[in-house]
Order: structure tokens, then sequence, then C-alpha cells
């Protein structure tokens, strides 16, 4: 008996607990959908297509080398520049706007400044003839002597660019402020002025030839930051993120040639690496050896041969270092150098870390692509900013503010809906909207109970209430040894029209378990497989 009453208070306990939190961290608004680009330059349109699809559709743009410097300074079309892959970026929402480049020639460089009337006329028809969405300049290596005809170019091509397309530059970081050289080129202020953002590029603070370091460290990154922001407006500012590494051998002479992320876990791999992660720079470093009998691998057509290796490379931890810093800064977004050298696991972060949700149980949970997917989404957010709460019960409170958001529920005026028990509450509005959507129902008494728990079973019928358009399931299949018609009666046919279109899927041992409570990951699940069933205004598709 006294175990049972220490049982009972221990439950009412935490559903007390679980009521405050629900208070304090009622879920809120997801963090604005910041911008987010990523040149593509390696491999061909079919690489591109595949680099593309495995950002999970984080990308809001991409700039492919569409667009060379000819010797003269006119505009020079590349043989990457494909129509049908622009076809289908926009048909999948993401923009093209290619950079134009001089690859570092600088006599290319300051010939089309030169040449700027005519450069920007062939590079706002060829905007037009091609359908691309505006263009990123990345002339390098000039210097402050041709500071003022940079900025200049970049007048006149805004003046001639269609209206509606992105001008975009990518400019040096200059965290200290020289007024010499390359990095002096680039009048910040002016060229915010008639561009829709710069294009920080915060990387190779170490570079070939120079001394072993980091790629990117991050006082590095910061203070370029900080810089910047003394002369363009926040929203003006894009964040370059490396996806590469530099490596450096041993007694050599010179090093410092440039490899993917890919590469150095290859690497690694292959040859049992040493990874450190450095607290002042916040980045990692490997160490490998290659042996006498071992294969010595080719990076971009250099062999690697025998001897110790010092690797400066981005992680999953550097680069979420920098993500935190665009939301420490109100940044616009980030661009990255380059698609298909991330390595594989970097879009399961990359999106949600990018606007500031930092969920540290999530990353080894079995819901975690879901989890992720709808908090960028914004369906679902946590319960702080580091923790989602993946295995927490979920209230019918929160079911029905996840189930407004993601079917994009509005207020029917006229319609009038109370319950007794919610007008303190911080989910009113979006459980009254739900109930005026018929999509809850109150529990009896004129309540609503918010903070009751959601049964599996009450999760399917209102599922199915909003998915009334998927009618044609077989009520009379019936998977489930723990289910029937009459135990069952008024969720029954919810049950089975949501395991007709494989959203509920049972547990491995053939039970729906009705009554068991819905936690909040598989509601994750949930909401992830129902997206498959909602346009893009948050109507069904009808009859999928």
């Amino acid at each position: 008996m006294v175990c049972r009453k220490n049982f009972k208070i221990i439950i009412i306990s935490i559903i007390a607990c679980l009521f405050v939190m629900s208070i304090i961290f009622a879920p809120g608004t997801y963090a604005a959908d910041r911008y987010n680009m990523s040149y593509v330059y390696f491999g061909s349109s079919i690489d591109y297509y595949q680099n593309v699809e495995n950002t999970k559709n984080s990308l809001h743009g991409i700039s492919p080398n569409y667009f060379n410097l000819q010797d003269d300074g006119s505009l020079e079309l590349t043989q990457a520049l494909d129509t049908y892959f622009v076809k289908e970026m926009h048909r999948q929402g993401v923009k093209v706007v290619p950079f134009l480049s001089n690859h570092w020639d600088r006599e290319k460089g300051i010939k089309a400044l030169q040449n700027r009337h005519e450069l920007t006329d062939q590079i706002a028809d060829a905007v037009r003839e091609y359908d691309l969405d505006g263009v990123n300049v990345d002339i390098e290596n000039v210097t402050e002597t041709e500071r003022e005809m940079y900025t200049d170019f970049v007048k006149f091509l805004r003046d001639k660019l269609p209206e509606g397309k992105t001008l975009a530059v990518a400019v040096a970081p200059n965290p200290y402020g020289i007024k010499t050289g390359w990095q002096a080129s680039f009048d910040y202020n002016g060229l915010a002025r008639y561009s829709d953002y710069l294009m920080i590029m915060a990387y190779d603070e170490s570079y070939p030839g120079g001394p072993a370091g980091p790629v990117a460290s991050y006082n590095f990154v910061e203070n370029t930051i900080k810089k910047a922001l003394t002369e363009v407006p926040k929203e003006k500012i894009v964040l370059g993120i490396p996806f590469y590494g530099r490596y450096w051998k041993n007694g050599a002479a010179k090093g410092g040639n440039g490899l993917s992320n890919t590469t150095v876990e290859e690497l690694i791999r292959n040859y049992n690496g040493k990874v450190t992660f450095d607290a002042v720079s916040k980045s990692p470093k490997a160490v490998i050896t290659i042996g006498s009998k071992d294969v010595k691998p080719t990076i971009f057509s250099t062999k690697l041969t025998e001897g110790t290796y010092t690797i400066w490379y981005e992680n999953e931890a550097s680069i979420k270092y920098k993500l935190e810093l665009v939301n420490k800064y109100d940044l616009k977004g980030t661009g990255s150098w380059s698609l298909g050298q991330e390595t594989q696991n970097t879009w399961n972060y990359y999106g949600m870390w990018l606007n500031g949700l930092y969920y540290k149980d999530v990353q080894n949970h079995w819901a975690k692509e879901s989890i992720i997917s709808m908090a960028e989404k914004g369906w679902m957010t946590g319960v702080s900013e580091s923790t989602f709460a993946s295995d927490y019960p979920l209230s019918r409170a929160e079911a029905a503010v996840i189930l407004v958001r993601a079917f994009g529920l509005t207020e029917i005026y006229g319609k009038s809906v109370s319950f007794k028990d919610i007008s303190n509450h911080w989910a009113k509005k979006e459980i009254l909207i739900a109930a005026q959507n018929d999509i809850v129902l109150g529990t009896g008494d004129g309540k609503y109970s918010p903070n009751q728990l959601l049964t599996r079973q009450e999760m399917a019928v209102m599922l199915d209430r909003i998915l009334n358009s998927l009618k044609d399931a077989n009520y009379a299949w019936n998977p489930y040894k723990d289910v029937s018609k009459s135990k069952n009666s008024w969720s029954y046919n919810s049950i089975m029209t949501l395991t007709h279109y494989s959203i509920f899927t049972g547990n491995p041992n053939g039970t729906f378990s009705p009554r068991e409570i819905t936690t909040r990951a598989q509601m994750a699940v949930l909401m992830d497989r129902v997206s498959a069933y909602i346009n893009g205004d948050g109507s069904v598709l009808a009859g999928k």
C-alpha cells in the first residue's frame, strides 16, 4: 500500500512538472529561416543534382561556375552551364545565382573592371537568356588601386540586371582593416549599397605556402564579422563557411594545399589518424602517418608520399561554433565553399543550427531525422534552446499547437467554441483554432483538458480528422492484435486509415498500444510521415 501511494505521488509530480514546463517552455516561434547558399564547382551537373539532393532541402540558392572572364575582360560562359539543371532547381525552389570568377588572375580581373560597361551588359543579357536568378561577383586578387572601379562595376550591374534578380558580391575577410592589397579592393559599404548581400569569405586564414594552422579559427571569424558590421547592415552579411581543410607534411618546406572534409575523413579512417580539437581556435586537427608499405592517396592529382601529415579542417563541432556566430550577430545567413566537399552528416544538423536550434539530446536519438525535419519546418520546437525533450510525453495542448502550425489553420470567424479550463493557458489560441476546424474536441463537461497526456488512439483520431481526404482505407484489414471495433469503437477507423497510409506502423510484436502515451519523438515521426500528404499551403493532397 505504501509503495502504491508513493508511486501515485511520483506520477502526479511528473504530470505537475510537465504542466509547469509546458507553460515555461511552450512551443514558441521558430527562428527566422536564415538564408543558406552554397557554391558548386567540382564535378558535372549529375554531381550537382546529387549534392543538392543531399542537403535535404536546406538550400535557398546555389552559385555554380557558369561565368568566367576572358583575357580582354569580357564574359565567357562555361561548359558547366546547364539549362535543364537550372529548370530543375527552380522546380525545387532553389535559386541559381552563378558566380563570376577571374580565378585569381589579376590581369583578367583588372580588364573586367576596366571593361565594366560592356561586361555588365553581357552579364545582364546572359541572366535573361538562361533564366538565371542573378549573379555572384567573385573577382579576386585586384588591389586598393581598383577599389573604386570595383564598386562602380557593381553599381552598373545593379542598374542593368532585371528587377528581382539577386546581386551578391564575394568579399575577402578583413578583420584588421588592412588598407592595401587584395583585402583593400573591397569597399564593404559601397558594395553593400548596390548588392543584396556580401558573401564574406571568412576562411583561408591559413593558406598554401604559409604555416600550418586553422582554415578559419573562431576568433578570426568573429573579428571578421565585427569589422564588417561597422560598415554593412547585418541583414546584408552572409558568412562564408569552409567545407574543406588544408594539409602540411612534417619537415616539408611548404604545405597548405586544400582537401575536402570528405577526404579528410577518409584519410583519418584509412591511416589511423589521431584527431584533437583545439580549444582556442575551436578547430579540429588530424595527424596521419603514411607508411612505406601503405597505399599512397592522391588528392587533386597530387600523390602523397611517405611521412606524417598535419591536417586542419572543419567538422561538426567547428561548424556549430560558426553557425552560433551567425545567430549571435543576427546575420542574413551562410554561404559555403563548396557543395560536395562536406561530410555526409553535415546536412543532418546544418539547417537546424543555422536557425538557432542546438538540441543536445537529439544527435543519437532513433527519431533524429524526423525531429530535425520538424524543427526546420517550424512545426515542433524544443522545450529549451538546447533540449528537445524527445522522450517526454505529449500533452493535448501541444498536439493542438503542432497541428495548427503544420496545416496552417486559422481562426474561423463566427464559429463559437469555448472551453472553461483554457482561459489562461499558453495554447488557448491554437486550441480554439483546432476546435473551430473540428480537429480536436473536448473531454466533457465543457473542458478541453489541455495538460492531459495524449494517447496514441487520440492522436490517430486527430490526424484522421485533419487528413479528411484520405478516405479509401480498408477498415476490414487489421494487423493489430490489441485493436478491435468493439474495444476501440471510436478510434478504430482512424487507426486503420492511418495504418493504411503508413503513418502509423505499430509495434514489432503486432500491437498498436492504443492507450499508450504519445511521446514528442513519436509525434515528430508521425508528422514527418504526414508531411508527405501536405501541400506547401498546408492543404491536404486529395486522394494521394
